[in-house]
C-alpha cells in the first residue's frame, strides 16, 4: 500500500480498482462488486456521524453546510466541504478520559495527506482532555489563515524537523464534548507553513503535550487523539491516505 500511495497518491479511484482486482483473484466477480457497492454505502456519509472502523474512532461534525466523508479503512479517509460555517472530519482514538498522557506510551501519528483547502482550514492533530476540559490542536498546515490569530506565543516546540509556536486561547459558551461551556484551547502551530497539496510526516504528539505543561498549560485526562481536517467558512477537500497512531 505504501508504494501505491507514493506512485498514485492523487487517484483514489485507481486504489479502488486495484482492491477490486485483488479480491477478484480470490472470489466471484459479481460478489466482489456487490461487496464494494455495499461498503461504499456504509462508509460514506454527509451528516454528523460517529462510529468505529478498524479500531479507529471516526467523526464528522458540522454546524451547517455541505460535507462528505468516506472511510477508506485503517484510519484513512477522504472528505470535502462547501458552504459551511464550521466542520471537522477526523479518525483516531477516543480514550475515555481515564488516564493522563504520562500514563500512556509515546504517542505519535504517521500520516500522508493530499490537502486542498479553499479558505480557512487546518490539517492537524486534534483532541480533548477532561479535568480540565481542553480542546487542543497541533497544526501541521493550514489554508488562508494561520491559527489561532492574535495571541502571544507561550513558547516553542522543536520536534520532527520543525518548530512550532505554542498558544493558549479561551472559548466562551461554545460547543464542547459536554455541550455548551467555556473552556481553554491549547495550540502548537508550525512557524513555517509546509504548503498544501501532498504532505507526509510524523507528529510526535507526546512532545507537544510535554511542552505545553512546561509552559504552564495543564493537561487533563486524555479523551481523544485524532488526525483532523477542519474547515471554517470555506470549501475544500482532502484525502488522508495513511494515519497510523501509536502509543495509546
Amino acid at each position: 500500500m505504501g508504494l501505491w500511495i507514493k506512485t498514485y497518491k492523487h487517484s483514489y479511484s485507481m486504489l479502488h480498482q486495484i482492491r477490486q482486482q485483488a479480491l477478484y483473484c480470490e472470489g466471484n466477480k459479481t460478489d466482489i462488486f456487490d461487496f464494494y457497492n455495499q461498503e461504499d454505502a456504509q462508509t460514506t456519509f454527509t451528516e454528523n456521524k460517529t462510529g468505529n472502523q478498524d479500531g479507529y474512532d471516526f467523526e464528522l461534525w458540522k454546524d451547517n453546510g455541505n460535507t462528505k466523508m468516506t472511510l477508506l479503512g485503517g484510519g484513512a479517509f477522504s472528505c470535502e466541504w462547501s458552504n459551511i460555517n464550521n466542520c471537522l472530519f477526523r479518525t483516531g482514538k477516543k480514550l475515555g478520559s481515564t488516564k493522563k498522557f504520562q500514563n500512556y506510551g509515546t504517542i505519535s501519528i504517521q500520516y500522508d495527506v493530499d490537502y486542498s483547502p479553499n479558505g480557512n482550514s487546518y490539517m492537524c492533530v486534534y483532541g480533548w482532555t477532561e479535568q480540565p476540559t481542553v480542546e487542543y490542536y497541533i497544526v501541521e498546515t493550514w489554508g488562508s489563515w494561520r491559527p489561532p490569530g492574535n495571541y502571544a506565543s507561550r513558547g516553542t516546540v522543536n520536534t520532527d524537523g520543525g518548530s512550532y509556536d505554542i498558544y493558549q486561547s479561551t472559548r466562551v459558551n461554545q460547543p464542547s464534548i459536554h455541550g455548551t461551556e467555556t473552556f481553554e484551547q491549547y495550540w502548537s502551530v508550525r512557524k513555517s507553513k509546509p504548503g498544501n497539496g501532498y504532505i507526509e510526516g510524523t507528529i510526535s504528539v507526546s512532545n507537544h503535550f510535554k511542552a505545553w505543561e512546561a509552559a504552564g498549560l495543564r493537561m487533563g485526562k486524555l479523551y481523544e487523539v485524532a488526525l483532523n481536517i477542519e474547515g471554517y467558512q470555506s470549501s475544500g477537500k482532502a484525502t488522508v491516505y495513511s494515519n497510523t497512531i501509536s502509543g495509546c
